[in-house]
């Protein structure tokens, strides 16, 4: 009975995944720079009267000096506070005003900022993110305002939630040379202990226009739009040459085992390896090896240490794609009086098997479907679409990728995710945490 339900489907999602094929839709797009370095890419769609306006800056937190981290996620805030032209305060209301909604976040690559607006006030947006990269309030009320507002957000997202810092503290094991080490939230001493010269530095080297790229989606008119990007952006001048870390992460040498300590009831175990960069051909293969462990009830960790040996609360794995080499995580939460390292010996069985054996035709099938229909869905929204666009172009040197990157996807085969697995999930190559509830 199981094996008929489970042949069901599998044609089912087969169908899924044939129609998803048929119907995939090409999203086309202009781009151009502008004299000044800025990159800017508009991409028409009439469907509902609404416009993305998105910024995407080259920086992250591996563009930070290790004595001055989390000055990436602290710009992602200090940025909203205003300009010469925009009081303190004001710039969400001039968007909430129109109707429309905005937001930022920050990695270890890049600070995007984001606004949906009602098509009409797609200049508002423009003038808006002209404002923020010409000129924004970089000074003394800003900074100290800011600096409360990422400490309260560090207490309630890190120090005051169970297993908060699992990644920061493999990071900080697994990186020994490379900004990676740190987390984008960063060291609240090193914010205390910045002065105003060096966040006013920080951004008039990164937050220039030869290290942005202006993505705007939805109900636009090409010409018009283009016009207007000259009006509000040409006459910024352009920055100095963005410096670039270039440092390379040397292999592991070894496994590193530790203990972390923690606010919590429930021990958990973390593996973490490093990985390649993304949009290689083995960090496509990682990330769908992902999707055989983890995605969905039938997923290899679920079922075997959740359901059938409740060892464990839930499990996950995931490939963690970054523009330089990333890392590849598993995460298991074990149930009350589990001895974590029975966990861990049911994770090492499953790496193991990944490596011997290939995968099935059906769980090929399924993760197939799984990541076109995360590309169909993704792109249903215009904002997505716009930070698409940036992303390929700044990642991936290429914006059209975000008509053919599934496709590399679906050029995934057995064979490559058995390699990957071979290649990268090696004792060697790791860093094993055992998170335990504090005595």
């Amino acid at each position: 009975m199981i094996h008929k339900c489970l042949l069901a489907i599998g044609l089912i999602i087969s169908g899924i995944g044939a129609h998803g094929q048929s119907s995939r839709q090409m999203i086309e797009f202009t781009e151009f720079d502008l004299p000044n370095g800025l990159h800017v890419i508009l991409h028409e769609d009439h469907t509902t009267p609404n416009v993305a306006v998105t910024v995407l800056y080259h920086v992250g937190s591996k563009n930070e000096k290790p004595d001055r981290t989390g000055f990436a996620h602290f710009f992602e805030h200090l940025l909203f506070e205003g300009s010469e032209n925009i009081g303190r305060g004001e710039f969400d209301k001039y968007v909430e005003n129109a109707g429309g909604t905005l937001n930022a976040n920050t990695s270890k690559d890049r600070t995007f900022y984001h606004e949906v607006l009602p098509s009409n006030y797609l200049e508002l947006g423009l003038w808006l993110e002209s404002e923020r990269m010409l000129h924004a309030k970089v000074d003394a009320v800003g900074i100290e305002t800011q600096r409360k507002v990422v400490k309260e957000e560090k207490r309630q997202r890190v120090d005051n939630q169970p297993y908060g810092n699992w990644l920061g503290e493999v990071c900080q094991r697994m990186y020994r040379k490379h900004p990676y080490q740190w987390q984008p939230i960063g060291s609240m001493e090193h914010l205390d202990a910045a002065t105003e010269a060096d966040y006013v530095g920080f951004y008039k080297t990164y937050y220039v226009p030869n290290n942005a790229t202006l993505s705007i989606a939805g109900d636009l008119d090409i010409a018009s739009t283009k016009a207007l990007v000259e009006k509000y952006f040409s006459d910024i001048p352009r920055g100095n040459d963005v410096p670039r870390p270039s440092v390379v992460e040397p292999a592991l040498g070894g496994e590193i085992r530790d203990t972390v300590y923690d606010n919590i009831q429930l021990p958990a175990v973390i593996m973490a390896y490093h990985s390649p960069k993304q949009s290689t051909k083995d960090a496509y293969a990682l990330e769908m090896l992902s999707y055989v462990l983890s995605r969905g009830q039938s997923a290899r960790l679920t079922k075997t240490l959740v359901d059938d040996k409740q060892l464990a609360l839930q499990a996950f794995s995931f490939y963690y794609g970054t523009e330089d080499p990333g890392l590849f995580n598993f995460f298991a939460l074990c149930n009350m009086g589990i001895d974590p390292a029975e966990v861990e010996k049911v994770l090492e069985e499953e790496i193991d098997r990944l490596k011997s054996e290939p995968i099935s035709d059906m769980e090929l099938t399924k993760i197939q479907n799984i990541m076109e229909t995360r590309f169909v869905t993704g792109f249903a929204s215009i904002q997505n679409r716009a930070e698409y666009l940036a992303n390929y172009h700044v990642y991936g040197g290429n914006a059209s990728l975000i008509n053919t990157e599934v496709d590399r996807y679906m050029a995934v085969t057995k064979d490559d995710i058995m390699n990957a697995a071979k290649t990268y999930l090696n004792d060697n190559n790791r860093v094993v945490l055992y998170y335990q509830p504090k005595k």
